[in-house]
């Protein structure tokens, strides 16, 4: 499971990044450096893979999924708070 640094060497889009990776023998990817410390991931977190037919997949913090999903579920048990 390598990275195929086909990336673009020079960065022009702060806070963008794109490169292609691998699927290993156990489906497993790399996520490569760059991207983890864009987006601070570190060893032992967890992540939240969402799947669609139509729009493919993509890679979440799980922690900003809690912090939605406890908002809904919020709203949903005080709805006349979730108005003001």
């Amino acid at each position: 499971m390598e990275n195929d640094n086909n990336k673009a060497s020079d960065n022009k889009h702060e806070g963008k990044y794109m490169s292609s990776v691998k699927v290993g023998a156990k489906g497993q990817i790399v996520i490569p450096k760059e991207a983890r410390d864009l987006f601070g991931i570190k060893p032992g977190d967890t992540l939240l893979l969402l799947a669609d037919v139509d729009r493919g997949i993509a890679i979440q913090s799980f922690d900003a999924f809690e912090h939605f999903a406890n908002e809904v579920f919020r709203v949903k048990e005080n709805p006349v708070e979730a108005e003001d």
